[in-house]
């Protein structure tokens, strides 16, 4: 007798919703999309872009106080900590801080003296009686006391505090070449200055929304500090958050801290955060340069200063701009940006290169497994892949071995080999090829263990094996 079939399941909406009652995960929700149908399909859910992670050029604002074209603002949002507790927060708050490439998530401003007091001291705080012990000083404090008493004289002790005292001689000749503007602020940046962060304006009694204060009654009490402070970025996602809407590991973090240190004060600002063109990578900038839909050449090959690019058709129109940018984003380690422009034809296999940014220098010094080796592109053949490869040939050997390298080129396998086996015979049909053998040899130390030879590969075969020395190996 069959089993009578199983009763029909008319589920709830609650008991459905029961089942599903999990912490909301992307995995979870993934699946429940995937496993319901939805009860109407008169409308199709849109799909919104992912969000962007990380700065980039095509999105940011263009400054108008820079000069530099490559400049970008971004806007975030920065908690205002007291130095002492800035390393603590730092752990804590890792998971919510910026982690941006190259910008560190700690910036100290320049104008901050530590000598800040916006508002009264919080009425738990300890007020200095008159006989009782006097606060304690900072060294911003220290420094500007020593400058009040200690004369001329005494800073022949101090020699450090009167550089930072006194202005340099050529901070003087810049403010007499400024003249009357000296005083003046530029908005240039340096040279070498990958990003500058600064306040977004100064903070008002009345804004409500960006006090933010964590003291004895949480998040909102009026703002008063002392002593040197930092500013812990936040995630770009916080930018324009209030502070009621931070998340809540960040506010128990603070109320966890300020509990600990009822001196503690925090402050959420804005700040403008804004990099210029030494942050950006060579490929971020030749993404913005290039027009859309040309690849953009990533990668080359190093050789000593050289930069050796093989690039495409549709890449010729753009090259004297593309080996600017790789010469200036690789600086001083590259000095000179080559091409080549044919495949390997002849005998000796040396390329056909032209050179389209730098000196023009195609002699340089290549160092590969902790050997020296000058080079010239221009007449020998070079190929810094093969490091990975001569190096495995090389811990193949064994010390009473003898090598012949029938196409030694200017001698990056015969050299290397010659720090461990017993002897090695090199040849190349390249007459210059050979003679950058011989001055490398010298240049390392090895001549006495390499015998050179400047023939055919056949006739170096013939000559080695009839010789006493080597038999071939049967």
């Amino acid at each position: 007798m069959a089993p009578p079939p199983p009763p029909p399941l008319h589920p709830h909406h609650h008991c459905v919703l029961t089942r599903f009652r999990c912490p909301a995960t992307g995995t979870a929700r993934f699946l429940i999309r995937l496993g319901i149908k939805p009860f109407c399909c008169s409308s199709v859910p849109s799909r919104t872009p992912p969000p962007l992670h990380g700065p980039s050029l095509r999105r940011g604002r263009r400054p108008l106080d820079y000069p530099d074209p490559f400049a970008r603002t971004f806007d975030l949002a920065a908690l205002r900590v007291p130095a002492a507790a800035c390393a603590p927060l730092e752990r804590r708050l890792r998971g919510h801080l910026l982690n941006w490439p190259r910008v560190h998530n700690v910036i100290r401003l320049r104008n901050d003296q530590g000598l800040l007091s916006l508002s009264p001291p919080p009425p738990g705080y300890p007020a200095e009686e008159p006989g009782g012990p006097a606060p304690r000083a900072t060294a911003v404090l220290r420094r500007e006391k020593l400058v009040r008493e200690l004369n001329a004289r005494g800073f022949l002790r101090f020699p450090n505090l009167a550089r930072l005292s006194r202005p340099s001689p050529l901070a003087r000749k810049r403010r007499e070449r400024k003249g009357d503007g000296g005083d003046e602020e530029t908005c240039e940046p340096d040279k070498d200055k990958a990003y500058v962060v600064e306040v977004a304006g100064e903070r008002r009694e009345d804004d409500d929304d960006w006090k933010g204060l964590v003291g004895e009654e949480g998040i909102g009490r009026d703002t008063w500090r002392i002593g040197s402070t930092r500013l812990l970025l936040l995630e770009e996602r916080y930018a324009e958050r209030k502070v009621d809407e931070l998340p809540e590991a960040v506010k128990d973090v603070l109320d966890h801290e300020t509990q600990h240190d009822e001196s503690s004060a925090f402050e959420l600002i804005r700040c403008h955060l804004t990099l210029f063109y030494t942050y950006w990578s060579m490929s971020e900038v030749l993404e913005v340069l290039l027009p859309e839909g040309v690849i953009i050449p990533t990668g080359f090959e190093t050789i000593g200063h050289i930069a050796h690019l093989n690039l495409r058709d549709e890449h010729m129109p753009y090259k004297k701009l593309i080996a600017s940018v790789v010469l200036d984003k690789n600086k001083p380690k590259i000095q000179t940006v080559v091409n080549k422009t044919d495949v390997i034809q002849n005998n000796y296999r040396t390329m056909q290169l032209e050179v389209l940014a730098g000196n023009g220098s195609l002699r340089t010094m290549v160092i590969e497994s902790g050997l020296r080796f000058q080079v010239d592109l221009g007449t020998v053949y070079w190929n810094s892949r093969l490091a990975t490869e001569r190096q495995r040939l090389v811990n193949i050997f064994r010390n009473l071995d003898v090598v012949c390298d029938m196409f030694s080129g200017v001698g990056p396998l015969a050299i290397s080999a010659a720090k461990k086996v017993k002897y090695v015979y090199a040849n190349d049909i390249n007459p210059n090829a050979v003679g950058y053998l011989e001055r490398n040899m010298v240049l390392n130390k090895l001549e006495k263990k390499i015998e050179v030879f400047n023939m055919d590969a056949r006739r170096f075969v013939s000559a080695i094996y009839s010789s006493k020395h080597v038999q071939p190996i049967t």
